[in-house]
């Protein structure tokens, strides 16, 4: 089934990952790229490769992007990847070995997570809904993430993808900076009994980033992974560092304008 799947794929400045995850995709006929006006070599990097189509959009957010990527895709199928997630070859095997006219509307995949190239144990990263039937899915944001609601069944593939941004850790910080203002908004505008639970021990502030550590280096094995296991957990917890130093900053200027106006 390769063969009838367009991979769409979101592009900002992703000139370090960009030419790995295409590289993965070379028994596309057609791939449909949404670039939100990249500055670096990412653009230069896509014209290399002759079945990808650029289209140029300002972000908004990634549901609008990813929603947009759809009007674009003229298949019936589509696989939905960021441009850091790398496929497997046991992944690609899977793919073609899945049936065109199935009753399955959309397929989940999980992941590995990777430092440098490295495959870790564990990761943070649930499965996603990755290939889909284009007219049964429609995307929404979800706090800084988004997700696609995809109408009827859905089964799950066997194989991995690998999800290895090897972009600075200054532009990571620069990301998780702006993504952590909208995790703020979603936490402290959402009703609590809406709240997942980790959202919930997230709004806590203290305990999130020591569940974390924990999570990452013991339940997950990441302390068995070596530097990367410990790279891994250290980046998670300063992401959740800055959520709770965000969320008290949100609360303190919003209980300070309270009292101005009182």
């Amino acid at each position: 089934m390769r063969e009838e799947i367009t991979p769409l794929i979101l592009t900002y400045n992703e000139a370090p990952n960009i030419a790995r995850t295409l590289e993965k995709l070379h028994w596309a006929i057609e791939i449909v790229v949404i670039d939100s006006y990249s500055t670096d070599t990412t653009l230069e990097i896509l014209s290399y490769y002759p079945q990808v189509k650029i289209f140029q959009r300002k972000f908004d957010s990634f549901a609008g992007q990813c929603n947009y990527g759809l009007t674009k895709i003229l298949s019936q199928w589509v696989l939905s990847l960021d441009a850091d997630y790398v496929l497997t070859d046991e992944l690609i095997d899977e793919i073609q070995a899945l049936p065109a006219d199935s009753d399955i509307d959309s397929y989940s995949i999980r992941f590995k997570y990777c430092v440098f190239g490295q495959p870790l144990r564990g990761t943070l990263l649930p499965p996603r809904k990755v290939i889909y039937k284009k007219e049964k899915a429609i995307y929404q944001d979800d706090g800084h993430a988004h997700r696609v609601w995809v109408d009827g069944k859905s089964a799950m593939l066997s194989a991995y993808i690998h999800h290895d941004d090897q972009k600075p850790l200054s532009r990571w910080l620069w990301a998780q900076d702006r993504y952590m203002v909208i995790e703020v908004k979603k936490l402290l505008e959402t009703p609590i009994q809406e709240l997942s639970w980790s959202d919930r021990i997230r709004k806590q502030k203290i305990l999130a980033p020591v569940i974390i550590l924990f999570y990452c280096l013991i339940l997950k094995g990441g302390i068995f992974d070596g530097w990367g296991g410990w790279y891994y957990a250290f980046q998670r917890v300063l992401a959740e560092i800055l959520l709770a130093t965000r969320l008290i900053e949100t609360e303190k200027l919003s209980l300070c304008k309270h009292h101005k106006i009182n």
